[in-house]
């Protein structure tokens, strides 16, 4: 578990918000994404596909008003999966300088981005009954177990009925892994399933991504609520 590898926590959410403040990389999908830019279509496909089944009719479906973007950077998932299915998305990123960019970035439909949340995921809540869908993506990393388990507790809250929670990630072979260049850890999947049942969520679909690059972590996406 995390609490075995972070040993500081203080210092593991400050190392981190330093990184992607400092990060070298542009603020730029490319940059985004670690220089693997070209999955980008691959990846927004896949989710899309993913999370219609969800949305098709019938008793129990999704509702398309309002999507949280959770970990947001600039925008890249809210413009090219959320805009295009939900009436209005709010995003959360630790770096306000993401969230400048993205006001750009999006263009004319970001004026359907109702809030621009600067703020780590640690440290926020989202608006009790308010989303139709929750998307966490490559940022689960960024939170120690505890912390992971008490905002996806937040996240069930935040839902409307029949609402979702959506986490895509990289998971570990096997354990947890440390990553100290941007203080962040990879998790294997069943730590991630223990920390959601732990969370009061119930799985509701688990995908793993096909086509990505052989040399990147296996990516994996589970709908829950």
């Amino acid at each position: 578990m995390t609490s075995e590898v972070v040993e500081n926590e203080f210092e593991f959410y400050s190392k981190a918000e330093k990184y992607w403040k400092d990060v070298p990389l542009p603020a730029t999908v490319d940059g985004m994404l670690g220089g693997y830019g070209h999955i980008s279509s691959i990846d927004i496909n896949s989710s899309r596909k993913f999370l219609q089944r969800f949305l098709r009719d019938g008793p129990n479906r999704t509702g398309t008003t309002r999507a949280l973007d959770c970990g947001a950077g600039i925008g890249r998932i809210t413009k090219r999966l959320l805009l295009p299915l939900f009436k209005t998305v709010d995003m959360v990123d630790v770096t306000q300088d993401f969230l400048t960019k993205a006001k750009s970035y999006l263009g004319e439909e970001g004026r359907r981005v109702r809030n621009y949340f600067c703020c780590g995921l640690q440290d926020f809540s989202p608006e009790p009954n308010s989303y139709d869908v929750i998307w966490i993506q490559w940022v689960i990393g960024h939170l120690t177990d505890n912390h992971l388990s008490d905002f996806l507790k937040r996240c069930r809250a935040g839902l409307r009925p029949n609402g979702i929670v959506v986490i895509k990630d990289n998971m570990a072979q096997e354990g947890v892994i440390m990553d100290d260049v941007d203080s962040s850890v990879c998790r294997d999947l069943d730590v991630v399933r223990k920390i959601i049942r732990r969370a009061g969520l119930h799985l509701l679909a688990e995908e793993r991504q096909e086509n990505f690059p052989d040399e990147i972590y296996h990516v994996y996406t589970f709908a829950m609520r």
